[in-house]
């Protein structure tokens, strides 16, 4: 019978049991690699928006009130969320959130989808054009909120000037002084400032939608506005969904542009929950109650954001 012959590893010495690299060697052949990859991230994920969200959480069920020290920071549980439930101003705040949200939406697309199908044409001049259309979008918003506020301003404004010289009105008039006008200028405004947003990202998903598709369907006889409706808008759900969901985040979230030309008024015809948080937290300092608004907003946009993906079906395609 024959034995086999085999030759025994040497043993291994203090220094390459402990070497590092030997170890990061090891280990990466085996699964945990990724998770040591991934840590990094998780930490600056942890650090940058995990820890403050949940901080913002356990804020909103404490009393912290800056200008009343003497009150302490105890828990207080869901006594802001309950003094919400019978706060008037939340209400409303919540009713112009909805208005201004989906108004505002809705303006931007139109106007987004209308030029993004203009400069899909390549016709002569268009980049230049692209270029121009996408100048207000690379405004800062108190830039153009300031712009905005002097052209409609009732003495100096611009626009006031123009349709009183075409007939459109009567005598200068203050945009944003009349509870009747307030908001609807404030959505113009947003409108033309945000609207490349979503010229930009419709514009790349025309690039990718196959040329084939509109000559069959010149073929078979459909005009421009059936091959927009079976062929364009199909084709660009998911990047209008996508579009959709990060502009109500950031008209929910961004109480600036109000800011600058109402401060919420007149009286509160402008009042939205991003401002009322915000001027409960600097205005009144109190951050537990301003807390608590976030936490409602944070809700009410994962509620949104779930329901509209399920709606449009973008996760069956």
């Amino acid at each position: 019978m024959s034995r086999a012959l085999y030759t025994a590893a040497p043993p291994r010495t203090v220094w390459e049991s402990i070497n590092p690299l030997r170890m990061i060697g090891e280990l990466s052949e085996t699964r945990y690699w990724m998770y040591l990859l991934l840590l990094p991230s998780a930490l600056l994920i942890t650090a940058v928006v995990l820890y403050p969200t949940l901080y913002g959480f356990q804020m909103s069920f404490r009393e912290m009130r800056l200008n009343r020290p003497d009150v302490g920071t105890d828990w207080v549980f869901f006594k802001h969320y309950i003094r919400m439930v019978n706060d008037p101003i939340f209400w409303l705040s919540l009713r112009n959130t909805a208005i201004w949200v989906t108004s505002s939406i809705a303006l931007e697309f139109l106007i987004g989808l209308t030029a993004a199908l203009a400069l899909n044409r390549n016709l002569p001049g268009t980049k230049l054009l692209a270029v121009l259309i996408l100048l207000p979008y690379f405004l800062p918003n108190v830039v153009a909120g300031h712009m905005w506020g002097l052209m409609l301003d009732p003495r100096l404004g611009v626009i006031n000037d123009l349709l009183m010289r075409v007939g459109l009105l009567d005598g200068y008039k203050a945009w944003f002084a009349d509870p009747k006008t307030a908001m609807a200028a404030a959505i113009i405004v947003e409108s033309w400032h945000s609207f490349p947003f979503f010229t930009l990202l419709i514009m790349a998903g025309l690039k990718g939608i196959p040329a084939d598709l509109y000559k069959a369907a010149d073929i078979d006889g459909a005009g421009p506005l059936a091959q927009l409706r079976l062929i364009t808008l199909p084709m660009l759900k998911t990047i209008i969904a996508a579009a959709v969901i990060l502009r109500v985040i950031g008209l929910v979230n961004s109480p600036d542009l109000l800011l600058i030309l109402t401060s919420g008024g007149p009286g509160r015809s402008t009042q939205v929950l991003s401002l009322y948080a915000f001027q409960m937290a600097y205005k009144d300092f109190n951050f537990g109650y301003a807390g608590a608004l976030s936490v409602v907003m944070f809700v009410l946009l994962m509620g949104f954001a779930w329901i509209y993906v399920r709606l449009s079906k973008v996760n069956e395609d």
